[in-house]
């Protein structure tokens, strides 16, 4: 296209339905065209295919209790969970949280040298790079929902800087995981009616059919409504300035001497 001083496209996307008809519709030499076409022939087929891995992936979790109890955490989808399923497996193999978030490859490399004082440095990046991205990702989208995680990354935030905030509530999301899983128990902060929709769209997209249900009316157990999402957000609110107070107020207490 530059080739030809074709110009921009109308949008970013250009296998959005905009960017394709403007990609139809230029000028070009005949094998420009065919290079074109066969590049969207391309694009629609690894369209096809990753949505039918996604359709495999959501039978999976509609009928798997562990990916569906890990996306009762706010931020965390279908993709995180199962993907922390496939790298975890059993966790019983983990005798801790600590073993867990090392097994991820979240934990600090420390370095000493005689009986100098321990460094901290990076991240040690062992085991699953799949598993540590989906973790940062649900971080980010964690940390843009009110509750007591986006309290505790704004406060490493405040602190260091976005990056490490980044990679602590990522850690906080693997230890919060292996304690979800081993105490078979749904996260305590949980939003009924952020559940309720994450797992609805996932439902529809192992292909169960749509409620067929009259226009403007809802059942009574379904909380995925305006005033719930509007309560269970103030709550979470309210949870979050417990937090932060509770933070500020915390000091570190020393061990007690003992005395000889």
């Amino acid at each position: 296209m530059i080739r030809n001083l074709s110009g921009r496209g109308p949008t970013g996307d250009l296998l959005a339905k905009k960017g394709r008809d403007w990609l139809i519709g230029l000028q070009l030499p005949a094998d420009e065209r065919a290079t074109v076409l066969s590049c969207l022939r391309e694009a629609d087929f690894l369209t096809r295919e990753l949505a039918q891995v996604d359709r495999d992936i959501s039978r999976y979790a509609v009928g798997c209790a562990e990916i569906r109890r890990l996306m009762t955490i706010p931020g965390v989808d279908v993709t995180t969970a199962a993907t922390l399923m496939a790298t975890i497996g059993r966790i019983d193999r983990f005798a801790s949280p600590r073993h867990l978030v090392g097994y991820l490859g979240l934990d600090p490399r420390s370095r000493q040298s005689g009986l100098g004082s321990i460094q901290h440095g990076h991240i040690s990046k062992q085991g699953s790079s799949s598993a540590r991205h989906v973790l940062c990702e649900a971080a980010h989208a964690t940390m843009r929902a009110p509750g007591p995680l986006r309290a505790f990354g704004q406060r490493v935030r405040a602190r260091r800087n976005n990056k490490i905030a980044t990679v602590a509530v990522a850690r906080k999301l693997a230890c919060l995981t292996w304690q979800l899983l081993t105490t078979q128990q749904d996260y305590i902060y949980e939003r009924p009616a952020l559940t309720h929709r994450k797992l609805r769209q996932l439902e529809l997209a192992a292909g169960a059919p749509k409620r067929s249900n009259p226009r403007g009316s809802r059942s009574p157990a379904t909380p995925d409504i305006p005033a719930q999402w509007k309560r269970e957000r103030e709550d979470a609110q309210h949870i979050e300035e417990r937090y932060r107070a509770f933070v500020d107020g915390w000091q570190p207490q020393r061990p007690p001497t003992e005395v000889t």
